[in-house]
């Protein structure tokens, strides 16, 4: 089948129950995105399908045939993702790291969406784990964004 991975057409070879995330990270050698929980509540494994986040550990290839997957890896292709991406460096917000990824992708669903968030916005919308607690930093790194 074929999938619009970062703008290009890939031919993979998978069924089509395969999760999306082992089609990127295994078919396709991305491994930007990360494999957390497998049950779409951590939120490691967030990318954008036509600009929604999508948890792609749950997410068949199969349904994203079609449509237009974007990863952690152009993201900053995006102006809003590449201010995602800057506001996350100046605010220093990873600390170990292994989110961030899938935080970046949903920041900037977020901003897309709603470019002024209220911080009841960010705390709505933002709902992948982070088992260092960088929220704050976050949330702080979103309003930068939201600003440049």
């Amino acid at each position: 089948m074929e999938i619009n991975v970062n703008g290009t057409v890939h031919q993979v070879d998978a069924e089509g129950d395969t999760p999306l995330l082992w089609v990127i990270r295994d078919n396709l050698g991305m491994t930007g995105t990360k494999y957390g929980c497998g049950l779409a509540q951590c939120g490691a494994c967030t990318v954008l399908v036509d600009g929604q986040p999508t948890r792609s550990c749950v997410t068949p290839v199969e349904n994203v045939v079609g449509l237009s997957v974007t990863t952690i890896e152009a993201v900053e292709e995006d102006p809003v993702g590449r201010r995602v991406v800057e506001a996350w460096v100046k605010n220093q917000v990873p600390q170990c790291g292994y989110c961030q990824s899938g935080q970046v992708m949903a920041a900037t669903a977020l901003l897309k969406q709603v470019p002024q968030p209220t911080a009841d916005d960010i705390a709505a919308y933002m709902t992948n784990l982070c088992r260092c607690g960088t929220y704050n930093a976050i949330a702080a790194a979103l309003r930068d964004a939201a600003e440049a």
